[in-house]
């Protein structure tokens, strides 16, 4: 990114993002917050070193939600350059369970390597988490949005 986004640019446009570093990757995890998929929704492609995810994700950045109510809108989120996927407290037969993300992160393999591991953090203490040899997410809006099914937005005080 060449300059820092900002909810208010969302505006009514879907979003195609990309993230190259901790602070594109934090924009990408705010705006990825509350977002669901079931491990159906999960493709790893070795071949390609590819982690793509489809995920219904709730428009924090949308400025109108007074006016048409929340909304959700499936998005695609892809890590490139992934060199291996593991998971933590998730049953990896059980393809239906819905899964709720509450962060994306990047932790370095040192202070200068770009290269890591990209770790989803899942409700309900679950994790993945990609071993990659450089930084790269995309997150992109692939439908239109529509009315969020509770009608309302996530809710973290209670």
């Amino acid at each position: 990114m060449t300059e820092d986004a900002r909810f208010e640019d969302g505006r009514e446009a879907p979003l195609n993002l990309g993230a190259f570093d901790a602070e594109d990757l934090d924009v990408v995890s705010s705006l990825v917050q509350d977002a669901v998929f079931t491990l159906q929704d999960m493709a790893w492609r070795p071949a390609e070193r590819r982690l793509a995810l489809l995920i219904n994700r709730f428009r924090w950045e949308d400025g109108a939600r007074a006016r048409h109510g929340a909304e959700r809108v499936r998005s695609l989120l892809v890590i490139d350059n992934v060199e291996g996927v593991s998971s933590q407290g998730l049953d990896r037969d059980d393809r239906d369970v819905i899964l709720s993300v509450l962060s994306v992160g990047f932790e370095p393999d040192t202070s200068e390597d770009v290269s890591g591991y990209v770790t989803l953090t899942l409700a309900g203490d679950g994790a993945l988490r990609a071993r990659i040899e450089a930084l790269e997410v995309t997150l992109r809006d692939v439908t239109r949005p529509y009315r969020a099914p509770s009608g309302k937005a996530p809710d973290h005080d209670t």
